[in-house]
């Protein structure tokens, strides 16, 4: 896998846990466990994204 191809995986996860993100905040009630879970892995996605942005542009 490229470096483009992995961040361009990364951008569809975090996509992903964007719109799972969006979809239990509109429940009635919802989870703080499962939101908060959602918010780092997404920000966990971010900062991996970014790191292999600034490894590319070094390469």
């Amino acid at each position: 896998m490229t470096l483009q191809s992995r961040i361009e995986s990364l951008k569809s996860r975090h996509a992903e846990l964007e719109s799972r993100l969006s979809d239990e905040d509109q429940r009635p009630r919802p989870d703080a466990d499962v939101m908060l879970r959602l918010k780092l892995e997404k920000l966990r996605l971010k900062e991996e994204m970014e790191r292999l942005r600034t490894a590319e542009m070094h390469v």
